[in-house]
């Protein structure tokens, strides 16, 4: 009975009865989507304004000038090596699994994909673009949209202003971190919800989709997952292990917030629990505040693998055989495109829509292939992008010595 009141156990018993209800009554099971939609919702909410406090008073609490720039510039450093890796790890993968081969592509050309291309169209993933709309037209118009990426620029000027103030701005810095308690108090009162926010996405996959869905691109769905899982254990087990901690356990750690993202497939419904956490394992909340939402934005494994492993499946598809430079050009278009990924609705497979607007070689209409199985993919990127911006928080507290060594013994105790 006591086991039935942890979060973790709550999520994957409303997992396992979104696949059974999604299964016997596909037709109720997709009207259910609205139970995942009104939950992601409530967490959207609160995203907005959590970063604008959180940034604001990580950097302006600082002080240190200089300290604010090296940290952001050690964590852009990271995000750009790491996403850069996991793209070209995505890419020898796709190569050598050869899962798009013998697909017949005659579907594809019949079906609707002008959502995905408008909205690529829209959110216009040009580098200049993408330069262009980091900066809002206005602070509040930013938080009332939810922008991601002005809302971060905005708190980071505020808090450098902060910072350069000093003692003057205490106050409103003092007020920003009470109200971020309550925010964040708001968002253990949502997260009560998250099990019938997993049910209903679950039970809407299962009964939209079908279990039928799950097999018929099984290749590329297991070169996918695999791939993640290789690229969490062995590139941030890697990582982690120059830096002092076991990748597993962190993972153990951080399981609650692995399972909320599985459950909705997106790494937004957990991105202010997530920043609690590590503030609890012992990250500083300066670093947590600065590093954690420029990586949703910034540091994306899980869509870098995702998208470079979908362009070349489309590729093989259609029986293109794209050249090394070819393939190196596809890898420099990846690496612009994916940065904007957060901030579009659909992200992974607007982004790839958009991604292959700009790389002409392969076909945009080969993304309705994916049309089918997409759902589920998103779950293994979501997560890994969750996984990855957790251990670049961790690796950025450590090597700036911002990081509490007994809050991480107490959060994950070693056994004796």
């Amino acid at each position: 009975m006591k086991l039935l009141k942890n979060l973790t156990v709550q999520v994957i018993i409303a997992i396992i009865l979104g696949i059974i209800v999604g299964a016997i009554f596909p037709e109720f099971g997709a009207s259910l989507k609205i139970l995942a939609d009104l939950f992601i919702k409530l967490i959207k909410m609160l995203i907005a304004p959590i970063i604008f406090l959180t940034v604001a008073v990580g950097i302006g609490s600082m002080g240190d000038m200089k300290k604010v720039g090296k940290i952001g510039g050690k964590a852009l450093l990271y995000f750009e090596i790491v996403s850069t890796i996991a793209l070209a790890i995505g890419i020898t993968v796709a190569l050598l699994v050869n899962a798009g081969s013998g697909i017949d592509t005659s579907k594809a050309e019949e079906a609707d994909i002008s959502k995905y291309t408008a909205a690529a169209e829209e959110s216009d993933q040009g580098l200049g673009a993408f330069i262009f709309n980091i900066i809002p037209d206005n602070v509040v118009g930013a938080l009332a949209n939810g922008d991601l990426l002005p809302v971060l620029f905005s708190a980071v000027l505020f808090g450098l202003a902060a910072a350069s103030l000093g003692e003057r701005a205490k106050p409103v810095i003092t007020f920003f971190e009470q109200v971020s308690e309550i925010f964040f108090k708001i968002v253990s009162m949502v997260m009560r919800i998250s099990p019938i926010g997993a049910f209903g996405a679950m039970a809407y996959t299962i009964g939209n989709f079908g279990l039928g869905s799950l097999k018929s691109l099984g290749l590329l769905m297991g070169a996918v997952y695999i791939t993640m899982f290789l690229f969490i254990v062995f590139v941030l087990g890697s990582i982690a292990k120059y830096f002092g901690f076991n990748i597993f356990k962190f993972i153990g750690y951080i399981k609650d917030e692995i399972f909320l993202v599985i459950g909705t497939s997106s790494s937004e419904s957990a991105l202010p629990s997530i920043m609690r956490k590590l503030e609890n394992y012992g990250c500083s909340k300066q670093v947590v505040g600065l590093v954690v939402p420029t990586g949703y934005s910034f540091n994306l494994d899980g869509t870098s693998i995702y998208l470079s492993m979908a362009a070349l499946f489309i590729a093989q598809a259609y029986g293109i055989d794209l050249t090394l430079i070819q393939i190196i050009t596809l890898l420099g278009v990846l690496m612009i495109t994916s940065k904007g990924a957060a901030g579009v609705t659909g992200s992974g497979f607007i982004t790839l829509a958009a991604t292959l607007a700009a790389f002409p070689m392969v076909p945009v209409e080969g993304i309705a292939l994916l049309i089918g199985v997409d759902r589920f993919m998103s779950e293994a990127r979501a997560v890994t992008n969750l996984i990855g911006n957790s251990v670049a928080c961790v690796v950025v507290s450590k090597s700036e010595n911002e990081f509490d060594e007994q809050m991480a013994a107490q959060a994950i105790p070693s056994k004796a």
